[in-house]
């Protein structure tokens, strides 16, 4: 799926971020299908149901997601590995193109890289590609009231709480607010440097 001459690979001290290929589809698939009610979906809009896939449509999606890209656009959709073994993904979706409004999001479908400081890096090393290489006057993130540990990483990469809706999400019968965060370019330049 992903050209070589294209592939793109963005180094951390503890994560890689890099293009899918086709090799990564089955890992990716089992990761993220793992079980009927996988650990990271509990975290990530469990109010959403997780969109049903065999390993043939999940091909097939990641081919058609691949064909949208417009010429010149990043990758919306990257792999998180750690020494070599997949972990997680971060995307972009545009919440509105024309006025250049987007929005990231992370996944990291194995607990056992939970806390540990590798979302926040592999969030770091996406929000700074993607000022790098599209025109934004903001980035955003949008997450629930009971996702702590997303909002703490949020706040570690000098994101703002720009918008809580209360009591609009509700999950197992309890109601979480939505929580919009974002920061921006020149908020992110500052921290940027040394």
């Amino acid at each position: 799926m992903a050209d070589t001459d294209k592939a793109l690979h963005i180094q951390g001290r503890l994560v890689r971020l890099r293009s899918i290929e086709d090799t990564d589809i089955p890992v990716l698939y089992d990761l993220i299908y793992q079980g009927f009610e996988p650990e990271w979906k509990k975290w990530d809009a469990p109010y959403y149901p997780l969109e049903p896939h065999t390993l043939e449509s999940y091909r097939s999606h990641e081919h058609a997601r691949k064909a949208r890209l417009k010429n010149g656009e990043p990758d919306s959709r990257l792999i998180i590995e750690v020494e070599g073994r997949i972990i997680g993904t971060v995307t972009y979706y545009w919440e509105h193109k024309p006025s250049l409004w987007l929005e990231v999001g992370i996944g990291i479908y194995d607990p056992d890289y939970w806390n540990g400081g590798y979302g926040s890096e592999a969030l770091e090393l996406w929000i700074d590609h993607l000022f790098r290489h599209l025109p934004l006057a903001r980035v955003g993130l949008t997450t629930w009231s009971r996702n702590e540990r997303m909002m703490r990483v949020g706040e570690k990469l000098g994101m703002k709480v720009e918008g809580r809706m209360r009591k609009c999400r509700i999950y197992e019968g309890a109601y979480y607010d939505s929580i919009r965060m974002g920061i921006l370019r020149e908020e992110w330049n500052r921290r940027m440097v040394p």
